[in-house]
Formats: structure tokens, C-alpha cells, sequence
């Protein structure tokens, strides 16, 4: 069989109006085989940003932060770049812009990062990576007026903090709801990257409730608007002009914007703000279990008819799931009436959840369903209190001004989360870094450290081992003559 000489081409016809684009096409149609259908338009509008732009450009502002040297300017959510356990961790880059490179110990550390008001009394929203153990936060108003913040509460978890200026009469945000966002809707951003104040970029939702490394407790709003180092901290609007996410990561080789932006759920980033101007901490349900993903062969393994649900592998003991007759093996498929399709889904509800509460888990054992009603118990609270503050309450003993945290299964020796100006910081110790032993004693646990402490000899160097990046290594702490010298 032959075609037809008189074959016909595609028809491309675009008519352009203002500010849009229409697109015609009409089938490639062999003539003795089909018949032609009707023209497929496809029209595509793009709004013009510039009255929400202009409405909401004056309560996005932009937040210096100060620290002694690059040990204090933090780079919490900044993956682990030898961890293998998920090969795009080291592409995820959350982090405060340091526009001058450190010069020396003593020359300070700067960052920049973006925040925006919520209350015409000067309380504000930032990232908590943007402020985490800054030694001085300055807010810069769009009208070029800075004033000096205060940390009323930072939320490591959620990468959520709240600060308070001393200023009144200020121009404020509308907060509004992600749960009207669909994919593919436009979007747009304000913010200082790179040090650019009040810079708008725009896009569209690429994905909601996407679930990032490290970050367990945050389904992510991912777009595609261009977003910098210095835009964290800064609002995400809909086309109503409300708020409806928080910028604060990127997905990047290089460090910069590579089309992957993700920010944390407007209703998320209240609750956190709630608690912490109530509190000044936020408090979490806990069930106390290890989750991982059903695979295929995990669900053929599980007698499930297709994957789905979180997989239990590991229960704590005297746990609030361990009481309520979770077993690993476990597979949850449903948590008070809500689906749980992937492991990633369960943590932000278990999270949200006050301690105290009882939900229902709808559980997969043994091929059969069963629900199991569990009272949730409080996330315990991976930072200790902080060691040795140099006040009467430990006699005045030298300030290490470290925030640390119990090793997992019992391990001896301390974590160090934060680290803030103090003896400690002076002799070189860094996040992450295993405090192994003080003075040739051995480190049990976090309050054991803070009994050390208490113990060190006034106006002499003392040893301390650290473990770090998989070696380990003794620092020099000089302890002053007068306590509080140690800051």
C-alpha cells in the first residue's frame, strides 16, 4: 500500500496576544487511513508579578549574621559529604552566604540570608541555618533602616526560626495555606541572593511533599524558581500574593541554582513559630521506631499487593510503639485515616502530633490488617542543655559554651551540635566533632562532660580529645584564671 502524494504536513500556527502564547496544531494525517481531527490549542498565560511583587516587597528583609570565625557560622543541613547512604545528600546545599572569607582567628565571620515580617511589632521569620549560633543578627528593612535581633526561638529540625526586632508600625506579610497549591501552578520568590535585596524570581510548583536527606520532619514545596545563597529564609507567594512556603534549600553541584528549589510549608513553618514564641522550643510526638522504604521485593517478601507504607525495622525498647504492640515487620499503611504511601509520609504526621496524644496506626502483620491505637510519648531532644554557663548555679566554672548530644547505642564520648564563643571555640573545636576525653578522663555521656567541667583546674591548659572525620586528635583548652574571662 501506498501513501498519497498529496500527504499533509503539520500546520504550526502561533498567534501571540499579549501576554500570552496560543499554539495550533493540527495531526499528521495520511489521507487514505485517517480522518483529520480537530486542531489541539494550547494556551499558556504568564501573569505579570509586579503589584504582588510591589505589595509585599517592603516586609522581605535582609538579615546579616555575625560569628566569631567559620566554627560559629553554621552550616546545619549541610550533608555529610563521605556519607554514601544516599548518593544526592551532597547536592543539597542549605546554607547563609559568607560574602568575606574568614582572615585570620579573630577576623569575624559574616553571612547574609533573607527573613520577612509576620507582625507589625517586629517579629520576623528566617531559616534556622541563617541565625544558628550567630553571635550578632542585624535586620535590614526595605526602607534601609537595621536594627539589632533577637532569637526568640530556632528550630533545628524544621530549619525554622523567630525573630523579634524592637520597631513597630512595620509592613507585614499575608500568610496563607499550601494546601491550595497544585503542581504546576506559578509561584514567586523575594529575596537577597547573593547580597541582591529585594530580588523577585519566579516559576512554577514542581512537587509537593517531597521528602529531602537528613530532613525528616518537613514534606518540602519543590520549584523551579531560581534560588540563591542569601534568598534563605526568604518567602515563597502564590499568584494571591500570600506566603505560602519558606525558602531553604537547593538542589546543586556547584552551589548555586540548578532549577531544583525547595521550601518548607507555610502551615508547617506557623505551627514551628507558634510554639516558639510560646515556649521558645518546639515540642514533637515520638513513637520511638526505625522506618524504612518497601521496596518490590519487600512488598513480594511482606504478602503486600504492591509497595506501600512505612516498614518498621526496628522498635526501641520501653518505646510509646514498643508499648502499644508495634513489632518490626510491621508495615504502616495508614495513620488516623491517612494513607501512608511512602516511609517519607509517616514522620511529619508522627511530628505534628502532641505528646500525650492517641492516634490509630493501621498496620500490615503477617499479611493480615489490624489497627493499633498508640499514645505518643515527647521526641527527645537530641541537644542537651548547654555546659558549664559560668554562673552560680555550677559555681562559676569556665564556660565551654557547646551544645552536645548522647552517641547513639551507648557509645562513650559526646557529640558537639553548636558551638559558641568560649574556651572550646578558641581551642578549635567544631560541629560535629566526638568529645572523647577532658583532662585525660574519659567522657561517658553529655552530663558527665558538664561534671568534668565543673572539675577543670582554673588558669591551665587542659587536653581534649576529639574524634573527627574519622581520626582523632588532641586540642589544647586553656582554661582562664578568671572565670569569666571564658565568656
Amino acid at each position: 500500500m501506498q501513501l498519497s502524494s498529496k500527504v499533509r504536513k503539520l500546520a504550526l500556527a502561533v498567534a501571540l496576544t499579549t501576554g500570552s502564547v496560543a499554539l495550533i496544531v493540527s495531526n499528521f494525517s495520511p489521507a487514505f487511513a485517517f480522518e483529520p481531527s480537530s486542531p489541539v490549542r494550547v494556551e499558556m498565560t504568564v501573569p505579570d508579578f509586579s503589584a504582588l511583587v510591589e505589595k509585599n516587597a517592603a516586609a522581605v528583609v535582609n538579615i546579616t549574621v555575625t560569628g566569631k570565625d567559620q566554627s560559629t557560622m553554621s552550616r546545619r543541613g549541610m550533608p555529610d559529604l563521605n556519607d554514601d547512604s544516599n548518593p544526592f545528600a551532597p547536592f543539597f546545599k542549605q546554607f547563609p552566604m559568607p560574602p568575606f572569607p574568614p582572615s585570620g582567628k579573630s577576623r569575624p565571620m559574616q553571612g547574609m540570608g533573607s527573613g520577612f515580617i509576620i507582625s507589625s511589632d517586629g517579629y520576623l521569620i528566617t531559616n534556622d541555618h541563617v541565625v544558628n549560633s550567630a553571635d550578632q543578627v542585624t535586620v535590614r528593612l526595605s526602607d534601609k533602616r537595621e536594627f539589632p535581633a533577637k532569637v526568640i526561638g530556632s528550630d533545628p529540625n524544621s530549619d525554622i526560626a523567630l525573630l523579634k526586632i524592637d520597631a513597630t508600625g512595620l509592613p507585614t506579610v499575608t500568610m496563607g495555606s499550601p494546601d491550595n497549591l497544585k503542581v504546576g501552578q506559578w509561584v514567586f520568590a523575594i529575596g537577597a541572593p547573593f547580597g541582591l535585596e529585594h530580588t523577585a524570581t519566579k516559576g512554577i510548583v514542581s512537587a509537593l511533599g517531597r521528602s529531602l536527606p537528613n530532613d525528616t520532619y518537613v514534606p518540602f514545596i519543590q520549584t523551579d524558581v531560581p534560588i540563591n545563597p542569601g534568598n534563605s529564609g526568604g518567602p515563597l507567594f502564590d499568584l494571591t500574593g500570600q506566603v505560602v512556603g519558606i525558602n531553604s534549600q537547593i538542589f546543586s553541584r556547584s552551589g548555586g541554582y540548578m532549577g531544583l528549589s525547595f521550601a518548607i510549608p507555610a502551615d508547617v513553618a506557623m505551627d514551628v513559630v507558634a510554639q516558639l514564641k510560646a515556649d521558645g522550643h518546639v515540642t514533637r510526638g515520638w513513637l520511638g521506631i526505625t522506618l524504612q522504604e518497601v521496596t518490590q521485593d519487600l512488598a513480594r517478601s511482606f504478602n503486600l499487593d504492591q509497595p506501600r507504607g512505612a516498614l518498621v525495622s526496628a522498635v526501641n525498647a520501653d518505646s510509646p510503639a514498643a508499648k502499644a504492640g508495634l513489632q518490626p515487620g510491621d508495615v504502616i499503611t495508614a495513620y488516623a485515616g491517612k494513607s501512608i504511601i511512602d516511609s517519607a509520609d509517616l514522620p511529619p504526621l508522627v511530628g505534628s502530633t502532641k505528646p500525650g496524644a492517641t492516634k490509630k496506626l493501621t498496620v500490615i502483620r503477617d499479611g493480615k490488617q489490624q489497627d493499633i491505637a498508640v499514645t505518643f510519648g515527647k521526641l527527645p531532644d537530641p541537644k542537651q542543655k548547654e555546659l558549664a554557663m559560668n554562673d552560680a548555679a555550677n559555681g562559676g566554672s569556665p564556660r565551654l559554651n557547646v551544645l552536645v548530644a548522647d552517641l547513639p547505642n551507648g557509645e562513650k564520648g559526646a557529640q558537639v551540635q553548636q558551638v559558641g564563643p568560649g574556651i572550646a571555640a578558641e581551642a578549635g573545636v567544631r560541629p560535629g566533632d566526638i568529645l572523647l576525653s577532658l583532662n585525660r578522663q574519659p567522657i561517658e555521656n553529655a552530663a558527665h562532660l558538664q561534671q568534668l567541667v565543673k572539675q577543670l583546674p582554673v588558669g591551665k591548659r587542659v587536653p581534649l580529645l576529639v574524634k573527627r572525620e574519622g581520626g582523632s586528635l588532641y586540642l589544647a583548652l586553656e582554661v582562664p584564671t578568671n572565670p569569666a574571662q571564658a565568656g
